[in-house]
């Protein structure tokens, strides 16, 4: 597949800022980044928008240039091994995010490795490489649904699933499947879980519990109220570097 190379004369004052521009540039459909590069299939490339972006977030674009085929995912690979995770996991990620390493998913990680989910429900929503989902099965679940919208990160998800020895529900899709779920992980852009939070609530069981990440201490507060309007109550905040995670159980009807 043909790829277009964008560098960047990045200037930012935070480390927090750079990872915000990033992931707008996921939203336009770069697949993967450097410390000064990104790259995208050429086929999705908008100059127009991209220099829109860059301008409102008042980033200087070096230099776009169309970069010779080659095995993206050996390329990836090569940079990001084989993460040997608590619990025996084990992980190859696939230009996939949330191998394990990043702090929103290592927070995650954590808060599974402290609770007994035998015989529940899970729904692992936007699974990147499927290693939240792993672990949710690893800690007694029973069913673990797992969802993304992109075709590589499910078949990467089937993968790591068999690697270690797990059963998943893999899907592809953009929307959370309907259910009855005890425990619902999203890992995802703040816009994302904003709009699909009144899915997240209906189908989440009483005084079952939902995990959010993939955020900013800026972004909670709308998360949080948005959350409140469908009967979901914050219980907990962690933080790791700039990054925020949130559990929020919802209300029992009376």
């Amino acid at each position: 597949m043909q790829y277009i190379e964008v560098l960047f004369g990045f200037d930012f004052q935070e480390e927090y800022q750079r990872d915000l521009f990033v992931q707008g540039l996921a939203d336009l459909g770069f697949e993967s980044f450097t410390d000064d590069a990104a790259y995208i299939p050429a086929n999705l490339f908008d100059e127009q928008a991209l220099r829109a972006y860059a301008s409102e977030n008042c980033q200087t674009i070096r230099s776009i240039s169309k970069v010779p085929d080659q095995n993206w995912n050996a390329a990836w690979e090569a940079e990001h091994p084989v993460q040997e995770l608590p619990l025996g996991v084990r992980i190859t990620p696939h230009c996939a995010f949330g191998a394990g390493y990043h702090e929103t998913t290592s927070m995650m990680i954590d808060a599974l490795l402290t609770r007994d989910l035998s015989g529940q429900t899970v729904l692992d929503m936007g699974c990147g490489t499927g290693v939240l989902g792993i672990f949710a099965k690893k800690s007694g679940a029973e069913q673990v649904v797992a969802v993304d919208i992109d075709d590589k990160s499910v078949a990467n998800t089937l993968e790591n699933a068999q690697a270690n020895h797990v059963l998943l529900d893999v899907r592809l899709g953009d929307t959370p499947p309907e259910g009855n779920y005890d425990l619902i992980l999203a890992n995802i852009h703040r816009n994302i879980l904003i709009a699909q939070m009144p899915d997240y609530s209906r189908f989440l069981k009483e005084g079952g519990e939902l995990w959010l990440s993939g955020f900013y201490e800026t972004d909670c507060a709308a998360i949080i109220s948005e959350a409140s309007r469908y009967g979901l109550e914050t219980i907990d905040k962690q933080e790791r570097g700039e990054w925020r995670w949130l559990a929020m159980k919802k209300l029992l009807i009376r």
